[in-house]
């Protein structure tokens, strides 16, 4: 009896601190990332007591339980959140701490900072790549910073390329309304001008299945009026396709532009691959669609985190291009890692060396951007261990108090 009271005692902490996790998971139930903490009990070395070797052992009670936090995959919840990310499968952010130390975590609710750079809700440092070579991010290079390029103007870029995808009636007479079909496109110089290019077909008077074509700009868009516009024939086998033997049209010249641009050399693609873009059967001319590969200036419109994790940069002109690219670690031994506050973990001295890649290679799982992970915690769950901890401290509690009973009767005795 002598040894009950203290391990009636050890009970009752192990006890209290197995509450004080729950309540801590409780706590977490909306924290976006959370992973539950788990309870491990042990026993304390036991005496042996008797003549024989370990025939009546007698245990000294419960150790200080250890806690396991449960990496396990969490709901995904579509937010749509233009910055928020989400990991499916193993892996946590790479973020840097204030004092520059590297942390990680699987909260992805990021925002922008003054500075530009995407950061964690409570200002760590979002790492990844955002060297461009070639047009490229370079992943092979140490991961940083990522660093949102707020208040971008992109470049214009001149057309160089136009295409037209249309039919031409078959059925047209020449010298009538429909003998003459006209379609067009907006292309950009050097400055990101607009200029109309018309092209205006006319089905031939002498020449069966022939349409002859004319490409102009206004005579206003340039310095010396007027404009010399582009001619030449399309010719159509008796199918209705374009005959192989038409020639390829000359690049359209727009040169001594009005707004003093640079001159324009614009070529005019008939085929899509092997297949022609103009036909000719019978049925009223129309337009399916046209092509041009040029651009206005434009401004940076918004920033979103992708799937896969790439950063991308949508402009004012519907372009969008990848600019950033989040990066992944995995550990070997994620219950080594220590918690560190603000959803973060940070290495501990039996952590394995974590690998930095993307996501979805080396054992690493996938971003989903515009959703978050949210916590591991069950209610339900708790709820139950919470009951089963109190029992048990209700039990040791009264295990204290006959103890104190079984010592007041011992002293009694004495008396």
């Amino acid at each position: 009896m002598g040894f009950s009271f203290s391990t009636a005692l050890s009970a009752l902490s192990a006890d209290s601190t197995a509450i004080d996790v729950v309540g801590n998971n409780l706590a977490n139930l909306n924290t976006l990332g959370f992973k539950r903490s788990a309870v491990s009990f042990h026993d304390l070395v036991t005496q042996s007591m008797g003549a024989g070797l370990a025939s009546t052992q007698v245990g000294f009670g419960v150790g200080t339980p250890t806690t396991q936090k449960e990496f396990s995959q969490g709901a995904i919840q579509t937010t749509g959140g233009e910055l928020d990310a989400a990991i499916q499968g193993d892996g946590f952010f790479v973020v840097q701490g204030s004092n520059g130390s590297t942390q990680y975590t699987r909260a992805g609710n990021f925002q922008v900072d003054q500075n530009g750079d995407l950061t964690t809700a409570t200002g760590e440092q979002v790492q990844g790549w955002t060297q461009v070579v070639n047009g490229q991010l370079d992943t092979n290079t140490p991961i940083g910073n990522i660093t949102i390029p707020t208040g971008t103007l992109q470049p214009p870029v001149a057309t160089q390329n136009i295409s037209f995808d249309l039919n031409l009636n078959a059925a047209a007479v020449s010298g009538t309304a429909n003998d003459t079909f006209a379609t067009s496109v907006t292309v950009y110089d050097s400055l990101g001008v607009s200029h109309v290019v018309t092209a205006t077909f006319t089905k031939d008077p002498t020449t069966p299945n022939q349409w002859n074509y004319s490409v102009s700009v206004p005579d206003s868009d340039i310095q010396s009026p007027p404009f010399t516009p582009l001619t030449g024939s399309l010719l159509f086998t008796s199918s209705g396709t374009l005959d192989p033997s038409t020639a390829t049209p000359a690049p359209l010249a727009i040169t001594g532009l009005a707004d003093n641009a640079a001159d324009m050399s614009i070529n005019w693609s008939l085929y899509n691959g092997t297949t022609p873009r103009i036909s000719q059967y019978a049925q009223t001319s129309a337009t399916s669609a046209v092509a041009q590969d040029g651009s206005p200036a434009a401004e940076l419109a918004q920033v979103a985190v992708g799937d896969g994790g790439q950063v991308l940069a949508q402009f004012s002109n519907g372009q969008q291009t990848v600019v950033g690219q989040i990066a992944l670690a995995t550990v070997r031994n994620t219950n080594s890692l220590i918690t560190v506050g603000d959803n973060n973990y940070e290495s501990g001295a039996d952590s394995a060396i974590p690998a930095v890649g993307l996501p979805g290679t080396g054992g690493r799982g996938t971003i989903q951007g515009g959703a978050i992970e949210a916590s591991t915690v069950d209610i339900a769950t708790e709820f139950t261990n919470l009951i089963v901890y109190q029992r048990a401290y209700e039990a040791n509690s009264k295990m204290v108090t006959s103890i104190d009973e079984l010592t007041q009767d011992t002293i009694d005795l004495i008396k």
